[in-house]
């Protein structure tokens, strides 16, 4: 089981400096982060229905990047944290709430493991989305993430399965050939099969209540929910009572 290490030990370098580098085009909905605009309705369309409406709630967002989710939320009415350590990436976040007078969104430069142990069950809701791709430790990300919600809370994660053709499409097709996302945005060797996903949340007092697939139609550019999840995936927990 894993257990939470020291300050910033969990991350990749190399990861933070790729969305450093490209931070400046989070909010480009033509840019490097397309994708993630096409998707951000529909999942967050999903979370408001598993949670029966984030409005007036605590939400934590692990691994924020420049905010596209976690300011997604906080027009809803949820009072948002959102957490990376990507620090280009926040100053864009920041900035934009600023900009859209977004007061019930905040972003920090810390680890979720650091994070979750000054706020313990302190969340209704966490979401971490399109993230455990991106570090060495998953599974420490996913005993912050439980151990930041309160018991009888909502725990979203999404991540990309380890399949055959979850390499096809998000590495070969996506990557390689149609160019929606930066070349190496992906590592195969990190994507994460949902059992394995489930095994790490159960052990740490969460339950899975759901999991849907996200679906992407290149002829339209739009991404739906189908229950298939053998490539892009989000598994729903409900913290246990302790």
């Amino acid at each position: 089981m894993s257990s939470n290490p020291v300050e910033n030990t969990n991350v990749d370098s190399n990861e933070i400096e790729k969305f450093n580098s490209i931070a400046e085009s989070w909010w480009d909905i033509e840019g490097n982060f397309k994708p993630l605009h096409k998707l951000n309705p529909v999942r967050v369309s999903y979370i408001q229905e598993m949670t029966e409406s984030v409005a007036h709630k605590e939400l934590l967002d692990i691994g924020c990047g420049g905010g596209i989710l976690a300011e997604s939320l906080a027009k809803l009415s949820a009072n948002v944290v959102g957490i990376d350590l990507a620090q280009d990436s926040l100053n864009v976040a920041k900035l934009h709430a600023l900009e859209a007078g977004i007061k019930n969104v905040s972003y920090q430069n810390i680890s979720a493991e650091s994070f979750s142990q000054q706020n313990y069950q302190h969340f209704d809701v966490v979401t971490c989305m399109e993230m455990l791709e991106h570090v060495p430790d998953p599974e420490s990300i996913i005993c912050a993430a439980a151990n930041a919600c309160k018991p009888g809370g909502k725990v979203f994660f999404s991540t990309l399965n380890k399949t055959a053709k979850s390499y096809l499409l998000s590495i070969v097709a996506a990557e390689k050939i149609l160019k929606l996302v930066p070349n190496g945005t992906h590592e195969f060797e990190k994507f994460i099969k949902p059992a394995q996903l489930i095994k790490w949340a159960e052990q740490y007092g969460l339950k899975i209540r759901d999991a849907i697939g996200l679906h992407y139609n290149p002829l339209n550019e739009q991404f739906t929910l189908k229950p298939n999840i053998d490539v892009n995936y989000i598994l729903y927990f409900e913290k246990l009572d302790q």
